[in-house]
């Protein structure tokens, strides 16, 4: 996607012209099934990976004869180090071995694939019913040599997994086929053995078609925390949320002040940025970055969500362990010395700090968990809490003098600023203030005139140069959130129904969608997008968790 077919690629496909192409996932799983048709017949490839306990990963592909007789093209090249590598490699069996540095791949095939320099090609027929199974398997360089799998039996399990994990969803909903691919999504974008959630599984994908915004979402981000626990926790899956919940008291150990606002999979914080300049990036779209420099940013509200987050996990009969009282305690000390300090904002623009409305709300919100569970347990150190009382007041005043425009009537997104930003229908979400307050009212009156395109929010007023990134799927999520909480249900559910119809041909969303061109962008599956449409479906289906509350 971000280079050429010198950069790496695996084509299973028809030889010439194919007629028809289709894509569909097996049921309620991750399999996925992609049917070929031609002038000679039919064929299908069925993709998937393994939910096993084996080391390293594997890409499992079976092509199966449906009708007719159809010449199919094998084409591999393997690179790595995002396409600048070539490896070594060697014949093994029909397949090929590669490896570079750290790590190795393994190609089993049922055919001969003749091979040179760890590209390789072989020409074969599939006829009706005939299944010929591929495999890609991945392993660290040291590791012993893995056998090759054995695809129907990992067929049939990997089927059965995702269909028994899903089976387990059984919450009122109207949308239940959208919600459970998303929860499914949510799912493969959860590391197995951490419980890490990646914010997307991709880099590079372009916020602006051929534009500059290309960053890398394959880490995971501390903001998600209250967002994921709340789509888990309402969806039934309380093991997973405790494993995020887990994850996060990892990740920023007993250092608050030292704090990432994202991190790798399994919580290390070392995420230089540098430009892929070798490749071209998808459709153009330069500079292609690895690595993300955001990751160094102060931003406030992070706090606040993590505080958020760990209150509702309590709220949902989560044990709270002394390690997680022990975390709340240092956030709420440092976050009550930091609280008026100027800090990045949610959507990490690289620019000069700001005291931005939405920072700051979250921050008071941190302040009013904490106080929620010292009182409901009573862990915390009286002193700490007399002070906290009096700030919470002190907070919610200052941002209601300094971040509202009382001239138009809205909130504003930044202290004595003037401009929108869709983050400010958070405020009602977290119970700031209430939906129908006239403050609030004016200011979701506001981003439905000023933010709205084609429908969807805008994170941000358009600047109507043609360089636009799209509209952002998860603030149109939390516009129908605050339309239910103003008994607006109808223009709730179509709105919802309106993002849920952007789905790509398998029910995918991304981070964004470009009105002009009627297309998806950015990077995906988009983690906040997937947990938006969770939370508001099943928000408009019947009672559930709310964040506020």
């Amino acid at each position: 996607m971000l280079g050429d077919d010198s950069h790496g690629h695996w084509r299973l496909a028809p030889e010439g012209f194919v007629t028809a192409t289709t894509r569909r996932y097996r049921g309620d799983t991750l399999v996925l099934e992609t049917e070929f048709t031609t002038e000679h017949g039919a064929v299908r490839v069925i993709d998937f990976m393994p939910r096993d306990d084996m080391p390293g990963s594997a890409l499992i592909r079976i092509v199966e004869g449906v009708r007719g007789t159809v010449r199919m093209d094998c084409t591999i090249r393997l690179r790595f180090d995002y396409g600048d590598m070539p490896p070594w490699s060697q014949q093994q069996g029909n397949g090929f071995l590669a490896e570079v540095g750290p790590d190795r791949v393994a190609l089993f095939a049922p055919i001969p694939v003749a091979h040179e320099r760890a590209s390789g090609t072989a020409r074969f027929e599939v006829a009706a019913g005939q299944r010929l199974p591929f495999a890609l398997v991945y392993t660290d360089a040291t590791d012993p040599l893995r056998a090759e799998p054995d695809a129907e039996r990992a067929l049939a399990e990997t089927e059965r997994e995702w269909s028994d994990w899903i089976g387990r969803f059984d919450k009122p909903c109207h949308w239940p086929g959208p919600v459970k691919r998303s929860l499914i999504t949510l799912r493969a974008l959860i590391h197995k053995h951490t419980g890490g959630l990646l914010a997307a599984a991709t880099l590079g994908l372009p916020e602006q078609p051929g534009g500059s915004m290309n960053w890398d979402y394959r880490y995971c981000w501390l903001r998600d925390a209250t967002f994921t626990l709340t789509a888990l926790l309402n969806a039934g899956y309380t093991e997973e949320a405790r494993k995020w919940r887990d994850w996060i008291l990892r990740a920023i150990a007993g250092s608050p002040e030292r704090m990432q606002i994202m991190y790798r999979l399994d919580g290390t914080r070392r995420l230089p940025e540098y430009e892929a300049t070798w490749l071209p990036g998808y459709e153009g779209a330069r500079p292609v970055l690895v690595g993300n420099a955001a990751s160094n940013q102060i931003q406030l509200d992070v706090y606040g969500e993590l505080l958020d987050g760990f209150h509702v996990a309590d709220r949902a009969g989560i044990d709270r362990e002394p390690r997680c009282i022990e975390v709340e305690t240092a956030l709420i000390e440092y976050l009550e010395g930091i609280w008026d300090k100027p800090s990045a904002d949610i959507w990490e623009t690289r620019g000069d700090p700001k005291r931005y409305v939405y920072s700051q709300v979250m921050a008071w919100v941190g302040i009013d968990r904490f106080l929620a569970a010292a009182r409901k347990h009573g862990h915390a150190d009286p002193a700490l809490v007399q002070r906290l009382g009096p700030l919470r007041q002190t907070m919610h005043d200052a941002i209601c003098a300094r971040g509202y425009d009382a001239e138009h009537g809205h909130f504003v997104r930044d202290f004595g600023g003037s401009a929108l930003d869709a983050s400010l229908l958070i405020l009602p979400l977290v119970g700031f203030l209430p939906a129908d307050d006239p403050r609030m009212a004016g200011t979701i009156r506001a981003v439905e005139t000023q933010l709205m395109e084609g429908g969807l929010v805008r994170r941000m007023p358009a600047k109507g140069d043609g360089r636009d990134e799209g509209a952002f799927l998860a603030c149109s999520f939390w516009l129908a959130d605050c339309m239910k909480l103003q008994g607006r249900a109808a223009e709730s559910r179509a709105l919802l129904e309106r993002v849920i119809a952007l789905s790509n041909d398998v029910g995918l969303l991304s981070e964004e969608y470009h009105v002009p061109s009627r297309r998806l962008i950015g990077n995906t599956p988009q983690a906040l997008t997937h947990l938006g449409l969770v939370n508001t479906a099943l928000s408009l289906s019947g009672p559930v968790l709310q964040r506020g509350a």
